[in-house]
């Protein structure tokens, strides 16, 4: 359904405001719990140099193709395919329906953030142990609280804060707590990393997470592997594109609202160095200290006795385990590791998950944006009525995510609680099908001096151009293809080249 007139497009106050906005969608979650992990699994430095390289070749191929595409249009995500090929409308709709899934689920676990910060706000302030020493150490705490309904309640605040961003509007709105959240969470990333440093025995946990760690390219033999390496590309690969908010529907949004005049492949080398230094800085703050704590309690004498009674092996060893968690690394091992600091892990625990929700924000934000501009451009809706539909049907479907591990334990979709589910299709299956179909559609369906002339309008040079052409139509595809096959091997606990 195509409409047949738009309401004006509301614009950036400039082009600092939208590399803001786009860099604040790309920090989230995914780099403050993901990227460090990660690392620490695939050879610290050895990972960080594969995912600047994946950056600056596919992570900037997507973006620019995202971004060009929403500024030719001046239109949604939904609307926007349609606007440029009619026959290539489908893809709109598809793409939308991933920030229409991700943002329920995204805002509960963001709930869970703010759960986090008062708790430890208040453990700060009066002294007492709010979440229990034994709970603490065993997940207990964790486990209470998302098994009971508390979950719903906190991921409404986060929906209901955000969504009144979104009515006071793009430039009154999004603009302005960018400004106000940005610089927030690079300051607090930064004080946390200054906090960090002087610990006893941080420098060996930052060497472990900068120093190339080629052991995670050899296999048991302690010969190089070919099938390590392309799990190490295969999740650098992964979390490049997750972490960048590549079709979401956001970057399309994002760059609808952007000026004529500004210079689209220059902004999106900005927003990938903001991303690239707030993934590496979280790896600052979270490696050294859970490093730490796994020296200290994990390298027991019997892990010691079960690596023949190599030390350097059982400390490798409890290490991995300890940043193995997925999720449970922020909401399990950290709050571990801030009690076993004394009376200053409180405050670290509090100004960490401050830092957290604001990364956090800024990316719930971007996603509540694409689905209200979209339902602006395919109801024509006003902006407030838009947004608050798009608020209440949030808000309606966050349930199912909010008592996923209470109320609704018992029900699986696949073998998946409901919010591991609406990851799995959004993130493993959706994402890739509609960044290779993107690719597809601009390599091959129309051109790319399609995207070409957009970014040189005014007289701007796209010095990529060449490269750009050769990535969206040959090497893009076929990389977003592994990814996809990749997550499904990995959900199906198929082979052994998923991530």
């Amino acid at each position: 359904m195509t409409p047949k007139r738009h309401l004006p497009r509301t614009r950036w106050s400039g082009q600092l405001a939208f590399v803001l906005a786009a860099a604040a969608s790309a920090i989230g979650l995914g780099n403050l719990w993901r990227f460090p992990y990660l690392a620490a699994q695939y050879g610290g430095g050895t990972f960080i140099l594969i995912y600047l390289i994946l950056t600056m070749t596919l992570g900037f191929t997507l973006m620019v193709t995202e971004i060009a595409i929403g500024r030719m249009t001046a239109q949604s995500p939904l609307t926007a395919y349609g606007r440029i090929k009619r026959q290539w409308g489908f893809l709109g709709y598809l793409a939308v329906i991933i920030p229409a899934v991700i943002c329920p689920y995204y805002c509960v676990i963001s709930g869970w953030v703010v759960k986090y910060f008062i708790t430890y706000v208040k453990m700060a302030v009066t002294g007492a142990n709010v979440m229990g020493e034994q709970a603490v150490n065993s997940g207990a705490f964790f486990g209470a609280f998302i098994g009971s309904t508390e979950p719903f309640w906190y991921g409404a605040l986060v929906i209901v804060a955000c969504s009144a961003v979104i009515l006071l509007g793009v430039k009154n709105g999004i603009e302005r707590s960018n400004l106000v959240m940005m610089p927030l969470v690079f300051l607090a990333a930064l004080a946390i990393c200054v906090y960090v440093a002087f610990l006893p025995g941080a420098g060996a946990g930052l060497s472990y997470y900068l120093v190339p760690n080629l052991d995670c390219l050899r296999n048991a033999q302690g010969e190089f592997s070919f099938a390590l390496l392309g799990k190490t590309i295969l999740g650098a690969m992964g979390q490049m594109f997750y972490s960048l908010s590549l079709a979401m529907g956001i970057m399309i949004t994002y760059g609808s609202y952007m000026k004529k005049q500004d210079n689209i492949e220059r902004s999106v080398r900005r927003i990938e160095i903001a991303d690239t230094f707030i993934a590496i800085i979280a790896g600052f703050m979270i490696i050294p200290v859970v490093y730490m704590f796994a020296v200290k309690t994990g390298v027991t004498p019997e892990l010691v006795a079960q690596h023949g009674g190599d030390v350097t092996l059982a400390t490798k060893a409890a290490v991995k385990a300890a940043m193995n968690q997925g999720p449970g690394l922020m909401f399990v091992t950290l709050p571990k590791v801030f009690a076993s600091i004394g009376p200053t892990g409180a405050w670290l625990g509090a100004t960490f998950f401050l830092l957290v929700i604001f990364a956090a924000a800024t990316s719930a934000i971007s996603l509540l944006e694409a689905c209200t501009s979209s339902f602006c451009d395919l109801f024509r809706l006003t902006r407030t009525k838009s947004a608050l539909l798009v608020m209440v049907l949030t808000l309606a479907l966050s349930v199912l995510s909010a008592l996923s591990y209470g109320t609704f334990a018992d029900i699986k979709v696949f073998g998946y609680p409901f919010l591991d589910f609406f990851d799995f299709v959004t993130n493993s299956v959706l994402m890739p099908i509609v960044a290779t179909l993107t690719c597809i559609f601009i390599g091959w369906a129309m051109s790319p001096r399609l995207v070409v002339d957009q970014c040189e309008r005014t007289g701007h040079v796209f010095g990529a151009k060449g490269f750009y052409a050769l990535m969206v139509r040959y090497f893009a595809p076929l990389l977003l293809i592994a990814i996809l096959v990749s997550e499904i091997c990995r959900a199906l606990k198929l082979g052994g080249w998923s991530i």
